[in-house]
This record gives structure tokens, C-alpha cells and sequence, in this order.
């Protein structure tokens, strides 16, 4: 049955992951962790049945549009110190090791980030009129609204961040301006629902006095490419927390994290890779790995039980 180009289970249907299996020559995960997995779970018997046709190729991104392009200062700065072969061999990046002591690129390199922060500051006010802080942290979730992808996680955080503040209006935090972006399907009722939290709760946070500029929320709207180009480089944190197990690869992560930005994750998709690159001090591991996932789904995951049960 799992072979079947004819799904039995209900009405029939052609099954087309499995007919892809059979017409194609051959089948990637896109990133190692889901090329791993489709090959132990998903479509186990297809690789039993066609070992040959499994590979991994991670997807990338170009660095001609994402740094070049985007990010000129920072291209600029980076060919000046080791050349420009970078730019289509990125492991040459490693060359600039040599300047992480170097006080002149290190303050060259921030005020490359603050410029970009104070434009991207200016586009926010000129298109939503929210004035944001340019010196604050710029923590960046941009990509696909989805559950899996977790931007609703990421507001219960900036909820508890807003909690605090008006429970005490001089408690000091690291002032924040969280920005979110990214297209949604038109059908997809539960994530229109995350926008409008998003934006709900942006207006409330935005408009407090005891919050002032320690706390900001912005939604870009119409994150296309030509948009995503001023994010990236103004990037401070880069929010990767979808639940491990279920990313694809993404190509934020590597958008943010080659416009200098530090990485906040799950182990899941490119960003295993990202984190082989950059190195595990640069990336900030957040929740379960995609062997918990599936051991806690296969005890029974019961969401209410952990804020019932908080107390205790």
C-alpha cells in the first residue's frame, strides 16, 4: 500500500508523492536532516525500493543578491580586507577570522550594521508610522507565516516581555524592536489569524508609554524579495524556531546569517548547516531536537498541560 500511485485509504486519488517517486530519476530532502528523514520515515519503502535515487542538496542562496547587491558597504568592506573571490566561493569568508581582533573593521563592520538599521528604521515610519529605535536590537522573523514556523511562539515571548514591563515600568531589558514579515496562502485561516495577532498586539505594545522604545512591533507588509533586501542586512537576531522535523531548509537563515546577523534556532533544515559554518558560539540553540519531536509526539503531546500546570 505505501507504494501505491492510488491513495485506498479514502476516496481514491492519485498519490502524487509517490508517483513523483517513481517518474523522477532522483529524490532530495533539500536539506541532510530531511533528507535523513524522508529516507527513515515518509518514504522508507520508496528508498528501500530505489536507494539509488536518494541524495541531499541543500538549497542555498545567491550571496551576489543577498550581500553584493543588498548589503554594498559590507561587500565592499569584506573585498577590501580578502579580495573579492568571496563573492562566488563563500567559504573564502573564513579569511576574515583574521580581523576579528582588528578594531578598525570591527568598528567599520557595526557602523555598516547601525546605517542599515537607521534605514530600514526610516522605511518603517515613512510605510507603517511606527518610530522605531535604529539603536536597539533588531530581532528579525521573516519567512513563510505558518504554525510550524512558530511566529505565534515568538509573540507569547514579546507578551511576556510586555507583561514584565507594565508589572514593572523600570525594569531594565535590552530595548527591542521585533519585526516581523512573510506571504501566507490565501486559504490558510490560521495564519492570517497570526497576523492579526501580530499586528493586535503591535498596536498595544506600540502605543504604551510605560514601554516607550524598550519595546516596539512591526509587520512589513509585502515581503517580496525587493522588500526582504532592506531586512536582512539591518538584522541584529535572526528568529529560526520552527519545530525541528519540519523545515524544508529555509533560506533566511542564510539571508540573515550572511548579512552578519546571529542565529536563535532549532536544530532543523539549512540551519544545521548554517551552525557548521558559523560555529556553535554564534548560534543559539532553542528547543527540541527532531528526535524529541517525534518521541514526544509518539507519547502523546498535550499542549494544555504545560500552562496548567505551570505552578507546580
Amino acid at each position: 500500500m505505501d507504494l501505491s500511485l492510488i491513495d485506498e485509504n479514502r476516496d481514491k486519488y492519485v498519490g502524487m508523492a509517490n508517483l513523483a517517486c517513481v517518474g523522477s530519476h532522483a529524490i532530495n530532502g533539500v536539506a541532510k536532516l530531511n533528507s535523513k528523514l524522508l529516507k527513515q520515515t515518509i518514504l522508507n519503502s520508496f528508498y528501500e525500493l530505489y536507494p539509488e535515487k536518494f541524495s541531499n542538496t541543500t538549497n542555498g542562496v545567491t550571496p551576489r543578491r543577498w550581500i553584493v547587491l543588498s548589503n554594498p558597504k559590507l561587500s565592499n568592506l569584506i573585498t577590501e580586507k580578502i579580495g573579492n573571490n568571496w563573492i562566488t566561493h563563500l567559504e573564502d569568508l573564513r579569511k576574515l577570522e583574521a580581523f576579528a581582533d582588528d578594531s578598525q573593521f570591527e568598528a567599520a563592520w557595526r557602523q555598516i550594521k547601525q546605517t542599515k538599521k537607521q534605514q530600514l528604521a526610516a522605511i518603517i515610519l515613512q510605510r507603517t508610522g511606527i518610530s522605531v529605535d535604529p539603536t536597539s536590537m533588531f530581532d528579525i522573523h521573516v519567512k513563510q507565516i505558518h504554525e510550524y514556523k512558530r511566529q505565534h511562539l515568538n509573540m507569547l515571548h514579546i507578551i511576556t516581555l510586555y507583561h514584565r514591563l507594565k508589572q514593572n515600568p523600570h525594569l531594565y531589558i535590552t530595548p527591542r524592536t521585533f519585526i516581523f514579515g512573510g506571504k501566507v496562502a490565501p486559504g490558510y485561516f490560521m495564519a492570517k489569524l497570526i497576523i492579526k495577532l501580530i499586528n493586535s498586539v503591535g498596536e498595544m505594545v506600540n502605543n504604551d508609554p510605560d514601554v516607550g522604545n524598550r519595546l516596539k512591533l512591526v509587520f512589513i507588509l509585502d515581503c517580496n524579495v525587493t522588500n526582504s533586501q532592506l531586512l536582512y542586512p539591518a538584522a541584529d537576531l535572526s528568529e529560526q524556531i520552527s519545530t525541528a522535523g519540519k523545515e524544508a531548509s529555509g533560506t533566511s537563515n542564510m539571508k540573515l546569517s550572511m548579512n552578519g546577523a546571529l542565529t536563535i534556532g532549532t536544530l532543523d533544515g539549512g540551519k544545521i548547516e548554517v551552525q557548521e559554518e558559523v560555529g556553535e558560539e554564534n548560534f543559539f540553540l532553542f528547543g527540541l531536537m527532531a528526535q524529541e519531536v517525534q518521541e514526544l509526539k509518539n507519547k502523546g503531546y498535550h499542549p494544555w498541560f504545560y500552562p496548567t500546570n505551570s505552578g507546580s
